[in-house]
């Protein structure tokens, strides 16, 4: 006879414990790029001019005048001759089709440049959008996303108006998160059992004010931590060695600032 005593099944753990939003949010940023390894190069180079946030198209769309100043400043950009030639040659069809494309504000985000790019930012935004969304809901953390990544976006075109590099990446968008997230994650948390990771806390009611996040230590180190390392990868890594192309910092800057305002405006729209 078995004795053994009939326990009930233990709970279902899921393999990810994040929002619906946010496992979305990553799966589409990975389906994305892996259905780009696969594209025939002219319809992936197609989906990059459609998709991707040029600064010299923008500038050609609003001052068409300033054509002989795009193909300039492509001439004289570094790189290999090879490299120097293939920016000439698309400066040359910006010049020919200046239109401007609005949704590209948004849409870069979708777009990355290699495995490492696209699983590095999955990661940061599973970190800190868990908790964004784990207190705002899907749509207000779908609306933080997509304002920091405009802004990003439109500050970079506003530092670098003549550049014909496409920016890709939701870097600007992660940054954003990132920002709203500091408003609440660097809180105290009583916590009954032992600690989890930092993104699978319990989400703190209260936002900090900005006298407070100052004097909160752990906030202050993440913060400087984010401005320095944002600051040496945007402006060495490229003449180090340490990136195939240049960092858009400005690009993160400007995410990271609007989703740090952005916060406390869309978190009382909710309590409405």
């Amino acid at each position: 006879m078995d004795a053994t005593p009939d326990l009930p099944r233990p709970p279902r753990v899921p393999v990810f414990n994040m929002p619906a939003v946010v496992t979305a949010s990553v799966g589409i940023l990975v389906l994305i790029h892996a259905v780009r390894q696969v594209l025939p190069d002219v319809w992936d180079i197609t989906l990059l001019l459609d998709l991707a946030l040029v600064p010299a198209r923008w500038t050609l769309a609003l001052d068409p005048g300033r054509a002989a100043d795009v193909l300039k400043a492509a001439a004289a950009s570094g790189g290999s001759a090879l490299e120097v030639e293939a920016r000439k040659a698309f400066a040359a069809y910006l010049v020919a089709d200046p239109g401007g494309m609005p949704w590209t504000f948004v849409t870069y985000a979708l777009l990355h440049g290699s495995w490492a790019h696209v699983l590095l930012n999955s990661v940061w935004l599973a970190a800190f959008g868990t908790p964004v969304a784990r207190r705002c809901g899907a749509w207000r953390y779908g609306l933080i996303a997509m304002v920091s990544t405009a802004a990003g976006g439109f500050l970079h075109v506003l530092i670098d108006p003549l550049s014909t590099v496409p920016l890709i990446g939701a870097s600007a968008g992660v940054s954003g998160l990132m920002a709203a997230a500091v408003r609440f994650a660097f809180q105290p948390v009583e916590m009954a059992g032992p600690a989890a990771v930092p993104w699978q806390r319990p989400v703190p009611t209260r936002l900090q004010t900005i006298p407070e996040l100052l004097r909160n230590r752990s906030a202050v180190v993440f913060l400087a931590i984010w401005f320095v390392t944002n600051l040496l990868f945007g402006l060495a890594a490229l003449p180090l060695g340490l990136s195939d192309s240049a960092v858009a910092w400005d690009a993160h800057l400007g995410g990271f600032v609007v989703g740090f305002l952005m916060l406390p405006l869309v978190d009382r729209l909710g309590r409405r």
